[in-house]
């Protein structure tokens, strides 16, 4: 039986044009903001995963361009990759002054609220969803107010439960697994080496 195609785009440089593929796939997620495949990576966008949490949800929320997006309104499901009570428990808080400016680390009922709106079907996954992402990675209960898995990682994750390995082909472009100092960069590029070994997903370079 022939698989069918699922791609996943990170938010890194292409090294080519991959709309084509990407948009002839059977499945495609994206991230947040894609701004860097914008002409690479076609448009198609079965999910987009966003964090609900911190400055730059914020930003996206106060930012008309964002849910105007193509990649927005390509999106068919929005998934919350953080739940409530995981930002409330682990994620970062910000300071008074920042406080005082409107910051808080949690925006979810507003991403909902703008989301909802905007007519998207809106997937909050649940906190043990997170938690045992960490053990996965072995961010272990003592580490987990430091290093915070990214959406990127909690994205390929949630695909591989929901994509059988005998019906789907996953592939993996965009990724540079860097940027943010406190996402557990080594750990995840480790993760997915593994499944690269395995042969449960591939890189589409």
């Amino acid at each position: 039986m022939t698989r069918k195609t699922a791609i996943i785009v990170g938010n890194g440089k292409l090294q080519r044009d991959l709309s084509q593929i990407v948009d002839s796939a059977e499945f495609t997620m994206r991230f947040n903001e894609p701004k860097t495949s914008i002409g690479m990576s076609g448009s198609r966008t079965d999910i987009l995963m966003l964090a609900a949490s911190s400055k730059p949800m914020q930003r996206r929320l106060t930012d008309s361009a964002f849910l105007t997006s193509a990649t927005f309104k390509a999106a068919r499901e929005v998934v919350l990759a953080y739940h409530p009570d995981i930002i409330r428990l682990y994620h970062p808080k910000p300071n008074f002054l920042s406080r005082l400016k409107g910051r808080r680390s949690d925006w979810t009922m507003r991403t909902i609220e703008l989301v909802g709106a905007a007519g998207k079907e809106i997937r909050i996954m649940p906190p043990q969803f997170y938690i045992e992402g960490c053990a996965e990675l072995g961010v272990t209960e003592s580490r987990m107010c430091q290093l915070f898995p990214s959406t990127g990682f909690f994205g390929i994750r949630y695909a591989l439960s929901q994509l059988p390995a005998d019906e789907w082909d996953v592939k993996l472009c965009g990724f540079s697994w860097e940027g943010w100092k406190r996402h557990a960069w080594l750990d995840e590029r480790r993760w997915v080496a593994d499944r690269i070994a395995s042969g449960r997903i591939s890189l589409l370079i």
